[in-house]
């Protein structure tokens, strides 16, 4: 396992990151197994566990908890969770907010059994409250001993800068991570999100290297998919074969398997070492369910792929390219029609 300095925090963490999402309801129901999991990894060299409170309704965050109530393992863990997303019933359980990240945060602490948050992690951008209200609070916790470091996920390179330039203006402390998607498939954060990082220093813990699992070789040209199961019954959309979309994600894979195969690895050892390649990336997030997954990609952490190889995969792939949309998430501007209309009478009449 390599370790790289995340961002300028000073904290060193392994080149893989331990995803924590499929721990839960959602992906592996079994606590005794999910924390078998998580000491194999931190057991290989895993340093970094990334979760988020809104993962199986905080029941992640449990798992992970148990998996590290050996202060011995907290210790030497660094330790990453979000907030954004809505927790419960009821008004002010969600978002940006001082008033909800002051509850979040003891929420999630809470649930993890610690002290601290070593890297603590605004989910998605919130129009609704000021990035100011936003990186002070944060700036607080940190202050409090709550956090050591905070960062973003999900953000347009825009909103990045302009948090920035806002912790500049008002003297406060600014984002130090950002936690992006990407892949060889989805490759549109090279344009601007990845370059706006690497301007601020920032550290950039990607997600979803294997493309929610095409790169994995698992979905495959002339193969029937089953769309009753896993992650295609969750998004059948974005499995179906029959969607050009879909069909032209699958055509990539096709050759992105004979490229492994003269690399001498697997289809997922090969998108892993692309994603840590970027010389903006820090960290690549892996989101095993069993520990046959963990194993198989633990396997190829230490390939580094050279520049021919590169150069391949972009032939294949031009850079700033996405095959497909990675997040389902879109900014607010595009969906709320209200914010896209002139103002008229009538609409200033309904509001």
């Amino acid at each position: 396992m390599r370790y790289r300095v995340l961002g300028g925090t000073g904290i060193e963490v392994s080149t893989y990151c331990l995803g924590a999402m499929m721990f839960g309801a959602v992906g592996n129901p079994d606590h005794d197994d999910s924390v078998r999991i998580i000491h194999a990894a931190l057991d290989q060299g895993v340093n970094f566990v990334d979760t988020a409170d809104m993962y199986s309704a905080g029941e992640s965050e449990e798992i992970v908890g148990k998996a590290l109530r050996d202060p011995r393992r907290r210790q030497d863990t660094v330790l990453a969770t979000k907030v954004h997303f809505p927790m419960g019933e009821g008004r002010n359980r969600s978002g940006n907010s001082r008033y909800w990240i002051t509850r979040a945060v003891e929420e999630s602490l809470k649930r993890l059994g610690t002290d601290w948050i070593d890297l603590y992690q605004v989910h998605r951008p919130d129009h609704r409250t000021d990035v100011e209200e936003t990186l002070a609070v944060l700036g607080d916790l940190q202050t409090q001993g709550k956090i050591r470091a905070f960062g973003c996920s999900t953000f347009p390179a825009e909103e990045i800068a302009e948090a920035h330039h806002v912790a500049e203006r008002r003297g406060l402390r600014r984002f130090r991570t950002e936690q992006p998607p990407y892949s060889i498939l989805a490759r549109g954060v090279e344009r601007s999100v990845l370059p706006t990082a690497q301007r601020y220093g920032m550290g950039v813990l990607t997600w979803s290297p294997l493309a929610a699992g095409f790169l994995t070789g698992k979905y495959r040209k002339g193969r029937p998919i089953d769309l009753t199961s896993g992650r295609a019954a969750l998004a059948p959309h974005r499995f179906d074969p029959a969607l050009p979309e879909n069909a032209a994600k699958l055509d990539v894979v096709e050759r992105l398997v004979a490229l492994a195969e003269e690399v001498g690895c697997s289809l997922a050892e090969l998108a892993m070492a692309f994603a840590a390649a970027h010389p903006a990336v820090t960290s690549v997030i892996i989101g095993p369910r069993t520990r046959e997954q963990l194993d198989g990609l633990l396997k190829g952490a230490s390939l580094v792929l050279d520049d021919e190889v590169l150069d391949r995969i972009d032939a294949i792939v031009p850079p700033g390219t996405d095959l497909y949309h990675p997040d389902a998430w879109s900014p607010v501007v595009l969906t709320d029609a209200s914010l896209r209309r002139r103002p008229t009478p009538e609409r200033a009449a309904a509001d």
